[in-house]
Parts: C-alpha cells; sequence; structure tokens
C-alpha cells in the first residue's frame, strides 16, 4: 500500500491510501498506531512530505563506489550525522539555496528513507526489518562549501538549511518491499540522468544500520533514516555540477516512485 499525506480544502493535515488509478481514500487513526482505509475519497488540496519526522538520522559514505568517487576510506562503522525536521520539504515545493549564509555549491543526493513504525532499542539486525513502517524517495541535499570547508568538520551545518530534506511523493509500506537491498535509485537533473544505481552497494544494508542506530538507543515511531547516496554526485564530476535556480532535480527509486522539485534561490 502507498499512503500520502496531504492538506485537505479545509486546512486540515491528514493522510489517505494511494490508489492504483491515482485517486486516495482517508486514512482513519494513527499510521503508527492502530487505523484503517475508510470509503470516503480524500480531497487532496496538497500534496505533503509523507511523514512529519521526529528524528532525522542521515548516513554519510554509505555506497561503495560513492566513498570511491570522493577517494574516502570504506567507514568501519556506519557514519551518522543529523537534520534538523524543519529541513524537511514536500514533494513538489522547491530546494531553496542559501543566500543569507550563501552557498555557491548545493549538490543533489538521491537517497532511499527509511520510516521507523514502533519503538525500539538495541534491536538485532535479524528483526530489524519488524520495525520498519516504511519507505520513501529522499533528496539529501549538500551544501557542500558549508559541509566541508566552512562546517568545523561536522557536516550538519551544510545538510540542514530550509528545504534540504525533500521527501516523497508516499510512503510505501515495507510488504510491498520485502528486500530494500533490491532497489534501482537514481536523480535526474533537468532531464539527465546524474545517479543511476543500485541499493545493494550499500556498505550497511537497512537491517544493519537500524540495529547500529538502535544501539544503546531509542528509535521513536516517526524515526526517519537516510540510508546513503551512490556515486554521481555533483561535486565529484568533472567540473562539478551544481544546483542553480531554475533547475528541477527528480529522485526515483524502484516501487515507490518519483519525487521532483523545482530549485529557486532565497529571497534576500
Amino acid at each position: 500500500m502507498k499512503i500520502i499525506r496531504y492538506e485537505d480544502t479545509f486546512g486540515a493535515i491528514r493522510y489517505a491510501s494511494q490508489m492504483p488509478d491515482g485517486s486516495a481514500r482517508q486514512i482513519t487513526g494513527d499510521i503508527f498506531g492502530h487505523w484503517e482505509v475508510a470509503r470516503e475519497p480524500a480531497a487532496v488540496k496538497k500534496l505533503l512530505a509523507p511523514v512529519a519526522p521526529v528524528n532525522l538520522l542521515c548516513i554519510g559514505l554509505n555506497y561503495q563506489r560513492h566513498a570511491e568517487e570522493g577517494n574516502a576510506k570504506t567507514p568501519e562503522f556506519p557514519v551518522l550525522f543529523m537534520k534538523a525536521t524543519s529541513a524537511v520539504q514536500n514533494p513538489g515545493d522547491p530546494i531553496v539555496l542559501p543566500q543569507h549564509l550563501r552557498s555557491d555549491e548545493v549538490d543533489y543526493e538521491c537517497e532511499l528513507a527509511v520510516v521507523i513504525g514502533r519503538r525500539g532499542k538495541n534491536v538485532p539486525k535479524e528483526r530489524a526489518l519488524d520495525y520498519v513502517l516504511g519507505y520513501m524517495c529522499a533528496n539529501d541535499v549538500s551544501a557542500r562549501d558549508w559541509q566541508i570547508k566552512r562546517g568545523g568538520s561536522q557536516w550538519c551545518r551544510g545538510k540542514t538549511f530550509d528545504t534540504f530534506a525533500p521527501l516523497g511523493p508516499c510512503l510505501v509500506l515495507k510488504d510491498e518491499i520485502p528486500d530494500p537491498a533490491r532497489l534501482k535509485i537514481k536523480t535526474i537533473l533537468n532531464g539527465q540522468v546524474m545517479q543511476d544505481w543500485r541499493t545493494d552497494d550499500m556498505i550497511f544494508d537497512v537491517p544493519s544500520l537500524i540495529s547500529f542506530l538502535s544501539g544503546s538507543t531509542t528509535l521513536l515511531p516517526g524515526t526517519v533514516i537516510l540510508t546513503g547516496t551512490p556515486h554521481g554526485v555533483g561535486f565529484a564530476r568533472k567540473p562539478p555540477v551544481y544546483l542553480k535556480p531554475g533547475d528541477s532535480v527528480t529522485i526515483e527509486i524502484d516501487k515507490i516512485g518519483a519525487l521532483t522539485n523545482p530549485v529557486i534561490e532565497e529571497a534576500t
């Protein structure tokens, strides 16, 4: 099943089940608890990010070819950083290039996003997928100048500007994706394919990440995990390719769909 989150014609925020014909039916209840699909159609005024994360945990250098293109060593443990939940952006809404803290090196990163469905701590790898509610497309937008040159060795500043975490277009429940290591993933920039790879190139697979992130740490329902990006990012190209006003960037993942966002410049 595919679930969308939306604003209805009265301004209320709701969830709905997306039907194969493109229509949607209202969901009643709590998608992180008990819920059911109602008969009433969903009056979708605006499509929103499929979930409002309680935490946004991100993994760097998690594809072998991506580590190689950046001349980075294969990490011994998952490389964790975090984005502010205020960085989340809706499908179709713009990625805003920072001007107040100016960046001229804003990059795209296609990623598989994992949504945790129930509370877990010290989760064994063999049971990790039991804690997953579903999957989304994500774009880990990154200001490379703030990430690498000006961030004081920390990535968060360059990764967590407003709009730097587009999520969508829907949440696909885990029963439709029994093996998240068997998905094609790509980035399309202005119609040109920039990244086109497979999730089986992850250094740490989804169960390993959930087990690691839950170690001595509680994962709450609504936690979103961004699982890393494959090779082909803009900063590693020769010459580099960075986002600019007027661009359109699309993240596509098998069985999930396409997440598209235009690019604009922050008003000054």
